[in-house]
């Protein structure tokens, strides 16, 4: 089996509109990575158009913290690249890494550009940036990537249903701080677009907070995938 220094692990579901995109903008990285796709359950043809590009198609329980934890398991790569389906990376992004990661360093993440035209995408970006290199708690938009003994030692994502970026992020923390690079991922603005601006801004922060005080993570994933603010 051939080995890579990078797996690019991304998990999908019901993502056909995304996918062949996501998938073509990496195929200038394939001699040095290998890209895992793993679905959660897709009804659409996610899996047809991810079999194309992708070098493992797995199938997982949904939950996107399964999903990646299962990706995780089948990748050989030393660097572990979590990428979600509406997100791209540059053709730079993996040496960007190779550089900054060090024994010192095993973990980090990139700064986040949403695709849109409004100008508060702009700043919505800028606030995400600057409070991840505030608090040392990346987001999976802003492409989380480990080594594989580091994602290894704290036990993977815990199988939440939300925030297990953070959760992922607090147990990195404790081994080292996180490489916060200014290299930009292009990521789709759509969540916003969908339930509007000012709202989404509004229930993300909340979701957080509630989140931080204790709030159970499988009620807060209901809210996120409806654009509630709360639930009955």
């Amino acid at each position: 089996m051939k080995r890579y220094p990078f797996s690019i692990i991304i998990p999908a579901l019901n993502e056909a509109a995304s996918i062949q995109h996501c998938l073509l903008a990496l195929q200038p990285l394939r001699n040095h990575a290998e890209i895992i796709v793993v679905d959660g359950g897709s009804c659409d043809n996610t899996i047809e158009l991810a079999t194309l590009y992708a070098d493992k198609v797995l199938s997982s329980e949904q939950g996107r913290a399964r999903q990646m934890n299962q990706g995780a398991k089948q990748a050989t790569g030393d660097i572990l690249v979590f990428l979600h389906a509406d997100t791209e990376l540059s053709e730079q992004a993996l040496s960007l890494i190779e550089q900054a990661i060090s024994t010192q360093q095993i973990w980090g993440r990139f700064d986040i550009q949403l695709r849109g035209e409004s100008i508060m995408f702009t700043v919505i970006a800028f606030m995400m940036n600057w409070r991840s290199r505030l608090t040392g708690i990346a987001t999976g938009d802003q492409v989380l990537f480990v080594s594989q003994t580091a994602f290894n030692a704290v036990g993977g994502y815990p199988e939440i249903s939300l925030m297990e970026d953070i959760a992922l992020s607090r147990a990195l923390k404790k081994i080292s701080s996180p490489i916060c690079l200014t290299a930009k991922v292009n990521s789709s603005a759509r969540r916003w677009q969908q339930y509007g601006i000012y709202k989404t801004i509004l229930l993300m922060w909340s979701l957080r907070l509630r989140y931080w005080l204790g709030a159970d993570p499988h009620y807060l994933a209901e809210l996120y995938r409806t654009g509630l603010l709360w639930k009955r």
